[in-house]
Parts: C-alpha cells; structure tokens; sequence
C-alpha cells in the first residue's frame, strides 16, 4: 500500500467529491502529520512549529464550521500504531462533521476561511483526508 500526504486535493480527488450526492452529511476523517517549523507563503518570519500554525487553523475553523453546520466532533494525538504497518505514523487525527458536501464546499470557498487555511498550509507537512458516511450496515454510529 503506498500512502503519500499532500495539502491539497489533486484535480482528480476534487472533480469526484464535486460529483453524486451533495447533500448526505460527511465526516471527514484528518490524519495530520506537522512540519517541524511553521512555513508561511508569504515568508513571515515565525518561530511557531507546524502543530502550533495548524492550532490556529484549528481554533478559526471552528466558526467556519459553524456557519455551515457543520462541527468537530474528535481531535487527538496519535501515540502509537495499535495494528497494521506504516511507515511514519501521523501526528494526529482529527473528525469533522459538514451537512453535505455542498456545506463542505461553501466553506472552503469562502474567503475567511482561505484566509484562516494560510495557517494550516503554513503548519502541515501532509494529510490524509478519508471521506465517510453513516450508513445502514455500519455496526456502531
């Protein structure tokens, strides 16, 4: 199995999120791996680590999620690999809960939010990002 982290979905992974059902609600699943020293785009000197860029992304998205209904519901950090192999495990995990995909959208495209997402890029070396839906035969909710 190759796993490999990115920032952002490449145009494949968007044009299939953009595609079927907008309307189910999603938890989206983070697995967060942080660069050690914080890097902004625009070359701000900063002496914050990665984890602590994205925690200012964390504390922000919070009202970005609210003002589409959507919310946090998990965040923690990963203290070791309980099953199965990988390479580098990552350095926290992280759920969050949007109405639909169409809210998901309308909050990433929403200025404020890209502004606040200045931080997360500056902050994370990588991500996974596991679309999930509640279903009918899924044993727990």
């Amino acid at each position: 199995m190759k796993v490999e982290n990115k920032v952002q979905p490449n145009e494949q992974q968007m044009k299939d999120f953009l595609e079927g059902d907008a309307e189910t609600p999603i938890y989206m699943v983070n697995l967060l791996r942080f660069k050690e020293k914080a890097e902004y785009d625009d070359g701000r000197e900063t002496d914050l680590s990665g984890q602590e860029a994205y925690a200012i992304y964390g504390q922000e998205v919070q009202g970005h999620l609210a003002k589409v209904g959507g919310k946090g519901v998990f965040g923690g950090q990963v203290s070791r690999l309980m099953l199965g192999e990988v390479e580098d495990l990552w350095d926290m995990v992280a759920i969050a809960m949007y109405p639909s995909k169409k809210a998901m959208l309308k909050m990433i495209t929403d200025p404020g939010y890209i502004e606040s997402a200045k931080h997360r890029k500056a902050g994370l070396e990588g991500q996974l990002n596991i679309e999930t839906k509640v279903g009918a035969n899924v044993p727990f909710r």
